[in-house]
């Protein structure tokens, strides 16, 4: 565990007592609530890679962990793979949003997924306390994939997820970092979509929320207004938004990855704003919350 306290002293040093009483206050619930459920987080955008950013989620999953919350993160890294490609001299193609990925460039997202990203994140990590496991897919058939399209590659979709080695570390409080390449019966590794991996591993581990860290505030019902933005939106309203325009563009796949957590099981799906230090904790352990939740209930808060 490192020397160092979790909370920065000089940014806790402005909040007056009475403040802090409330905020510890406010989270009590929240912590009783959701402990011993499982939470998985799927780290991407600019938290991913600022440093800043990087530290203070690290921060977040600790301190989640040790209120009792499982935590899981999984990651992808699909901008340091095309800037080491780039550096190879390497040009990526990509097709309907997914990049077409020949052995070469297998060979470097696996290189840059499990040897670079993922380490850098358990090292964030274990630099609060010393709790994170680094994983890949392939580790212990964790991920069962298939071939997506012959088009494509060695680009994959998630079979099967071998939860007994995530249940393993959760029972002994660990946070287990999952990078996202699978493999097949055969040994044969795929890269695979961190959004879609994401939601195999928190639908075969039944939890309770998953996590979406991304580079937008969350669903806004006008682009152009932050203070637009939907804290909460039942399926049946997201399908509306979607159907009506609202939800448009790059927000559909964000939000259509969120329906298809809940269809699979998740309790909800959070799509949360990454830029924002302690975004995690923002949302899950206050009032107000700071991203869009989106739950199969009826009942809608904006």
């Amino acid at each position: 565990m490192a020397d160092e306290p979790s909370v920065e002293p000089a940014a806790l040093a402005e909040v007056d007592a009475p403040t802090r009483a409330a905020i510890l206050v406010e989270a009590l619930p929240y912590i009783q609530a959701f402990s011993g459920k499982t939470v998985v987080v799927k780290f991407g955008g600019n938290a991913m890679v600022d440093d800043a950013l990087a530290h203070s989620f690290a921060a977040d999953v600790v301190l989640l962990r040790a209120v009792g919350l499982k935590v899981v993160v999984v990651h992808g890294g699909g901008p340091q793979i095309g800037e080491l490609l780039g550096k190879l001299g390497k040009q990526s193609e990509f097709r309907d949003g997914l990049r077409v990925t020949d052995e070469e460039t297998l060979d470097v997202a696996r290189m840059v997924l499990t040897g670079r990203v993922n380490a850098d994140i358990v090292s964030a990590i274990n630099l609060r306390e010393q709790v994170a496991v680094g994983l890949s897919g392939e580790d212990a058939g964790l991920i069962v994939a298939r071939q997506r399209d012959e088009a494509l590659g060695y680009v994959g979709d998630v079979v099967d997820v071998n939860r007994k080695i995530l249940d393993t570390l959760l029972a002994s409080d660990f946070i287990p970092v999952i990078s996202t390449i699978g493999a097949d019966p055969a040994g044969q590794a795929y890269n695979i979509n961190a959004d879609s991996a994401a939601i195999a591993i928190a639908a075969s581990l039944e939890a309770e929320k998953l996590v979406y860290l991304t580079d937008v505030p969350g669903v806004l019902t006008d682009v152009a207004d932050v203070s637009s933005l939907v804290s909460r939106l039942s399926v049946a309203r997201a399908r509306l938004l979607i159907a009506d325009g609202i939800i448009a563009g790059g927000m559909i796949p964000k939000v259509e990855a969120c329906l298809d957590a809940i269809a699979s099981g998740v309790g909800s799906a959070h799509i949360l704003d990454g830029r924002i230090a302690h975004v995690v904790l923002l949302e899950l352990l206050t009032d107000a919350g700071v991203g869009t939740m989106i739950t199969r209930a009826d009942e809608v808060v904006a």
